[in-house]
């Protein structure tokens, strides 16, 4: 694949769940997963969902022995998370088997949390071999999530994890959800200049989603989720089309080149790099002039929108653009 995001063997930075390997499995993870999976074994599990939380994720990381386990990091407060839900367990449904699901709230299950450094949701991550690997942040359409996980399926090959799952059950549901529309109300349907740009981005269509966004704050420059969505979908037609090699080469062989600068700044901030984003500018921006400074400040507020304006991650960055400003 040759399109952003990234492949999961070029990240770095993944998290360390060494903290967590050694705690006492709870309940509601996977009956007797085994420490390694043999090549091609299939397993026999309730369903391809999972809820994890900080008591029972060591099974989970026994699991991802023999099958790639993708790791949904989520909160109920969480619009982007909502959008992507349906995404991943449609795309979960779909690979029948190849990898499970395990969706945890960040708000339920601090420790996770805090192990995969889910400081801006959603995220997602996923387990290989007992090791951590960090996939994207935020709600991506689906062409790319698919993207994503085909990369992650051929890591996971390259590193011996070729395992299945077969489901004993109702496979089309997650555990434990049978009966949900019945007992949870629907979520509220989503503006409708938002469900606009949502319905795009799903198709592949950004400057259709851009425009929608567009009207949306014209209408009220308060609507934060436009702003949001604004600067997200910039960032992922900005990056269309452009592979990896691509921009990290040119950014390699030109240094003091804003423009190549900004491009590789994209890709790190796709692939939930945030600080090394933060950092490319920041470093890069007393060297410019007035109008290249311009262009990389208007690109920083983009980032603060897209990864949250009290993340402390943008807080630290704010306050280092507004010392080189004044």
């Amino acid at each position: 694949m040759s399109n952003v995001p990234p492949s999961p063997t070029n990240l770095r930075g993944a998290v360390d769940l060494s903290g967590l390997v050694n705690r006492p499995a709870g309940p509601a993870a996977p009956a007797a997963a085994p420490s390694a999976g043999a090549e091609g074994e299939q397993l026999v599990l309730p369903s391809l969902y999972f809820e994890g939380t900080d008591a029972n994720f060591n099974d989970f990381i026994d699991l991802s022995m023999t099958v790639p386990v993708v790791i949904d990091l989520w909160a109920d407060w969480c619009e982007p998370c909502k959008q992507l839900t349906p995404i991943l367990d449609r795309v979960t449904a779909d690979y029948a088997g190849r990898f499970v699901l395990v969706k945890v709230d960040v708000d339920a299950n601090p420790q996770l949390a805090q192990a995969f450094q889910a400081q801006s949701i959603p995220a997602v991550a996923a387990i290989v071999g007992g090791r951590p690997v960090q996939l994207f942040v935020g709600a991506l359409p689906e062409p790319q999530v698919r993207d994503v996980i085909e990369q992650l399926l051929q890591l996971a090959a390259q590193n011996g994890v070729t395992g299945s799952v077969a489901v004993d059950g109702d496979a089309g549901l997650p555990a434990g959800a049978e009966g949900a529309e019945a007992a949870e109300p629907a979520p509220e349907p989503l503006p409708p200049l938002h469900q606009e740009a949502y319905d795009a981005i799903e198709r592949g269509d950004y400057e259709s989603a851009m425009k929608a966004y567009r009207t949306a704050i014209a209408q009220d420059p308060r609507d934060r989720m436009a702003v949001a969505g604004l600067a997200q979908v910039s960032l992922l037609h900005r990056l269309s089309g452009r592979t990896i090699d691509e921009l990290r080469s040119a950014a390699a062989a030109a240094p003091a080149d804003p423009d190549a600068q900004l491009a590789v700044a994209d890709l790190d901030l796709s692939g939930g790099h945030v600080d090394d984003a933060f950092d490319r500018l920041l470093a890069l921006f007393p060297k410019l002039g007035p109008e290249a400074r311009d262009a990389v400040r208007t690109r920083l507020l983009d980032y603060f929108e897209i990864v949250g304006v009290d993340d402390p991650r943008v807080v630290r960055a704010r306050a280092r653009l507004a010392s080189l400003l004044y």
